[in-house]
């Protein structure tokens, strides 16, 4: 089971009772003005507890006046070197409230201290890696069923990896021999010129070996060719190790969205990092 993505005009929202939310992934300018009320009549109805959004700074002001806060941003995002907002309105007190605030502010805390990688990160002996093709997505669907017991997009589902690589998103995965040991992805928005780096996962057997950090590497050096020029990711806030890759490689924090989404099994605040390239 997971959330409907819909496109809604010519804007793309996701919400569904697994999280709980409507996220607004992408606003077109075309529905700017009216959009605001939509989201907010559709969580109403369905009884949602949160709308997430990410819309240009220009938007913002419309967001606000409806009640809306921003959570997160990341500076000359889109190709008019406008800001994207990450707005957030709670329909619940629950909701609202940072369950772990300490452990949020120590991960931070550790992980703006790291020094940053100074060289290309490179693969213990025995291992292999490549960008992900259509005839692995059943092995790759397995892997991210085995490390997530819940994830915010049906990552589980072979079909829906298959679909997102016809639609642009790069898959870049390890192997040790014929085993899909540890996967991430580039989703890319050519429209602005950025992409989401997401979807790591390693093997619990196969952790400790820095593979996120050489998955982000590789992923980066793809999306150079594309014409991609800001980069970001939304990273579990209660995951050290996640942080910590994102913040070694040169990504700069830009906020935390609380209660977000639901990742292995519960609702978690996620931190957005972004980065931008030459």
């Amino acid at each position: 089971m997971s959330d409907t993505i819909n496109t809604i005009g010519r804007s793309i929202i996701q919400h569904g009772p697994v999280n709980d939310r409507v996220y607004l992934m992408k606003l077109h300018p075309d529905d700017a003005t009216d959009f605001v009320e939509y989201l907010d009549r559709l969580a109403s109805s369905r009884g949602y507890s949160k709308v997430f959004a990410k819309v240009p700074r220009w938007n913002m002001v419309r967001f606000v006046a409806a009640g809306y806060e921003l959570e997160a941003s990341i500076p000359d995002f889109f190709p008019d070197g406008a800001a994207a907002c990450f707005m957030g309105k709670y329909f619940t007190t629950t909701r609202r409230v940072e369950p772990q605030p300490q452990l949020v502010k120590e991960i931070l805390v550790v992980s703006k201290a790291q020094e940053p990688v100074c060289c290309p990160v490179s693969l213990p002996e025995g291992f292999t890696a490549r960008i992900a093709r259509e005839g692995d997505t059943a092995g790759m669907a397995e892997v991210y069923r085995k490390v997530f017991a819940s994830y915010p997009f049906p990552i589980h589902d072979a079909g829906f990896l298959r679909a997102a690589m016809l639609g642009g998103t790069i898959f870049f995965g390890i192997w040790h021999g014929d085993k899909i040991v540890a996967l991430s992805s580039a989703e890319i928005d050519c429209s602005s010129g950025s992409a989401e780096m997401t979807d790591f996962a390693t093997l619990p057997e196969y952790r400790g070996h820095g593979f996120a950090l050489y998955l982000l590497q590789q992923l980066e050096e793809a999306v150079q060719s594309r014409e991609i020029r800001s980069l970001f990711t939304i990273a579990r806030a209660y995951s050290f190790g996640m942080n910590i890759t994102f913040a070694r490689n040169g990504y700069r924090f830009g906020g935390t969205l609380t209660n977000n989404t639901n990742i292995s099994g519960s609702l978690e605040s996620m931190n957005v990092w972004h980065k931008t390239l030459s």
